[in-house]
């Protein structure tokens, strides 16, 4: 998978939150969104 460029727009995805319930990003159409993820978060050391 190919990086996102710095100031490129984000492509549709859903996730799912703390809750268990799914996120789009389109739930969230023009307001501002910052995504926040720890890559490593989920691997040993």
């Amino acid at each position: 998978m190919a990086l996102i460029e710095t100031g490129a727009q984000a492509p549709a995805f859903s996730l799912p939150n703390q809750d268990g319930n799914n996120v789009s990003l389109a739930d969230h159409a023009g307001k501002y969104v910052l995504l926040w993820w720890y890559p490593k978060a989920d691997t040993p050391g």
